[in-house]
């Protein structure tokens, strides 16, 4: 009786042997127990999914709503995944344990997709390469590399360091941020709420005494009007341009013109620009570590490194490799790239530890990172109170100093 109330249907898509794909849906305890059928009738299993939840019961997926795939997951997955080919698992036995025990259902779901892909014959890296949304270029890349190489275990510990350092980078910069951003809203939120709320107020009284009123008042008052009559249609235009930017800040013209502005800001750019040599450094070493070409190397890191100053640069390096040159030269007369970095690619090639080499540098890097961060919240912190207090104090001020003269305007 436990038997039956556990089983459930699934609907499943094979390939016969003569090369035709039925589908049909099957009564099971499980999906692994619909695949061992189909294979002992000599299918090969395109793809099994539950059928239980549909109808009423059905998953609703709300376009933008649903589970998203970030780079932690697939940092957990390739460890995971490392793991057991290392144990001496199958790669197909190891896909199908990891779809099992992914909670993320959208990347369980292209987990799912990928076995299938490699059960039907394909290469891991080709499979991972049908979802180029989810996997990033440099893990297929690496993945190719380890494949051909016989590596495959290693290069997924690679991938899983490479992508949990980027994690952990992306979370120091915005836990450093999140206090400074907070109170740069409230201030906002403060001023907008005054302007539009409590100054009106303030002007009937002034308007029902009469009389001049001082400069910083009058101002006050004109800045109240115009946020009351302006409000509504910026904050229209500020999420047509906010959707707008989402779905247009990857273009190369846009990239072109925005970030190299980026690397000339006051404070932030120092900081960008540590973010991305640290990007660039351990994206390289982790590639010629795992034996990818170093031009197409270069190629990906490029476009991974977040910035398109630094991918113009790989552009000359690319250059300077292909006519036999060094690396370290075309690097020294782009000035994004500090001369320390500069020169300790130049003694990685000519010892011939270059992967070493660009991984110090991106531990460097790192650490940077995390102290300027550390230095930013420490320097925007008491000046975003400051300017908060200046803000709010200021419009105090104007709002009252009419009252000094209140005596004079009633005789």
């Amino acid at each position: 009786m436990a038997t039956a109330t556990a089983v459930k249907k699934f609907n499943y898509e094979a390939r016969d042997a003569s090369g035709k794909v039925r589908k049909d849906v099957m009564e099971a305890p499980s999906s692994q127990a619909v695949a061992a059928r189909l294979r002992e009738r000599g299918f090969t299993v395109l793809s099994v999914e539950d059928a239980s939840g549909k109808g009423l019961q059905a998953e609703i997926n709300i376009p933008g709503l649903g589970e998203k795939i970030g780079l932690k997951d697939i940092a957990i997955m390739s460890r995971q995944l490392a793991t057991m080919i290392g144990a001496g698992l199958s790669l197909l036995r190891a896909m199908t344990i990891l779809v099992d025990q992914t909670e993320n259902k959208a990347l369980q779901k292209v987990l799912g997709e990928v076995r299938t892909d490699v059960e039907t014959g394909k290469a891991f890296s080709v499979a991972l390469a049908r979802h180029p949304q989810v996997f990033p270029p440099l893990m297929i890349n690496m993945v190719k590399a380890g494949e051909t190489g016989g590596f495959l275990d290693e290069v997924l510990v690679s991938v899983a360091t490479n992508f949990e350092k980027e994690v952990a980078l992306r979370g120091k910069v915005k836990s450093a941020m999140t206090y400074p951003t907070v109170v740069f809203f409230i201030a906002i939120l403060a001023t907008t709420a005054m302007l539009i709320f409590i100054v009106p107020v303030f002007a009937g009284v002034f308007e029902g005494l009469g009389g001049d009123l001082p400069a910083p008042t009058k101002f006050l008052m004109a800045l109240s009007a115009g946020v009351k009559i302006g409000a509504i249609p910026f904050v229209i235009a500020l999420v047509l341009f906010s959707m707008w930017w989402k779905r247009n800040k990857n273009r190369y013209e846009i990239r072109e013109k925005v970030e190299p502005v980026y690397l000339k800001l006051p404070v932030f750019g120092i900081l960008i620009r540590k973010i991305a040599i640290a990007r660039f450094t351990r994206n390289f070493g982790a590639m010629i570590r795992s034996g990818v070409p170093i031009l197409q190397a270069l190629d990906i890191v490029g476009q991974a490194s977040g910035n398109v100053v630094i991918e113009r640069a790989t552009k000359a390096i690319q250059d300077s490799v292909r006519r036999g040159e060094s690396l370290a030269g075309p690097l020294s007369q782009h000035p994004v790239f500090p001369p320390m970095v500069v020169q300790m690619i130049a003694v990685g090639e000519d010892t011939g530890a270059l992967d070493e080499m660009l991984d110090k540098v991106a531990d460097f890097y790192d650490q940077e990172v995390e102290s300027t961060t550390e230095q930013l919240t420490s320097l925007i912190e008491p000046l975003m109170i400051a300017v908060l207090g200046v803000i709010i104090g200021g419009m105090v001020i104007a709002l009252y100093l009419p009252m000094f003269k209140v005596f004079d305007l009633i005789q």
